[in-house]
């Protein structure tokens, strides 16, 4: 599993967290009183469910402790310092744990939250489909699930990572890392989730992010969808690389005037449990 850097996916903190903030807007209910957000990363967005639903007891699941500890040291600072975050936890009601989300899911209770938000996670999980009646059993009656997932898998940027991957001399140490499954689109969600006696709401959107400063489409990846292959190469190696993927990817996205247009897009869907 890749070691993410919170820091560097918090460059672009206004991209990523509009899909979040997006797909919650659908979410129909005014009161929870237990919500997990599955693939909370560095916990600022979990904090916020705090504030959007007042009596619910918040837990945040990420497989990576860099970005737990970064959440619970964020929530640290902001409850000293009278942060934001503080008038919506009223005591301990933000709590963040550090687990697989499959293991998380295997051991967790059914039907024991009001909302399961998963942001940017499920791409990460092969066949995931597989794994939505597990989040519709985390759900009591009347309850939502809210996922979102990028769409981009086969856009520039990641088919120059992947065709650079596998060519010499870096396929020995990268081809496996740059290894992609294919994910799901909004149709898919509709289908698997409204077979669950769930009402569906699922949509797709492609964002037209406008990035600022030089080889932004690379700082951009290289916190997140090219992690694993850049730390999977050896450092004799990843500097060539990094120059050629730059290169490329400054061809395939040119910078104009007002900075440099990254398409994204992403895929959504929201259901609501049956009430039985």
């Amino acid at each position: 599993m890749p070691v993410w850097d919170p820091e560097q996916y918090a460059r672009f903190a206004d991209h990523r967290d509009r899909p979040f903030h997006d797909v919650l807007a659908r979410v129909g209910t005014t009161e929870a009183g237990r919500v997990v957000d599955l693939g909370c990363g560095p916990g600022g967005l979990t904090a916020t469910l705090c504030h959007r639903w007042p009596r619910a007891q918040v837990v945040g699941i990420d497989s990576s402790a860099e970005m737990i500890d970064r959440a619970r040291r964020l929530t640290r600072e902001r409850l000293a310092g009278g942060g934001p975050v503080e008038e919506g936890l009223a005591g301990e009601r933000l709590t963040f744990v550090c687990a697989d989300l499959r293991d998380w899911l295997a051991a967790a209770e059914r039907t024991a939250y009001d909302v399961v938000v998963s942001n940017a996670t499920l791409q990460w999980v092969p066949d995931h489909l597989a794994l939505l009646p597990t989040l519709v059993d985390l759900l009591r009656p009347g309850g939502w699930l809210a996922i979102q997932i990028p769409g981009n898998h086969d856009a520039p940027l990641h088919a120059i990572l992947r065709e650079l991957a596998t060519s010499e001399p870096y396929a020995g140490y990268a081809a496996h890392a740059a290894d992609r499954f294919s994910l799901p689109g909004p149709q898919d969600y509709l289908a698997e989730l409204a077979g669950r006696d769930c009402a569906v709401d699922a949509w797709e959107t492609t964002y037209l992010q406008v990035l600022q400063g030089p080889d932004p489409v690379y700082e951009w990846i290289c916190g997140t969808g090219a992690r694993p292959v850049l730390q999977s190469l050896p450092d004799d190696l990843l500097g060539q690389f990094v120059q050629e993927y730059q290169a490329r990817l400054r061809q395939a996205y040119p910078q104009h005037d007002f900075g440099t247009v990254l398409p994204f897009r992403r895929v959504f869907a929201v259901a609501q449990r049956e009430h039985g």
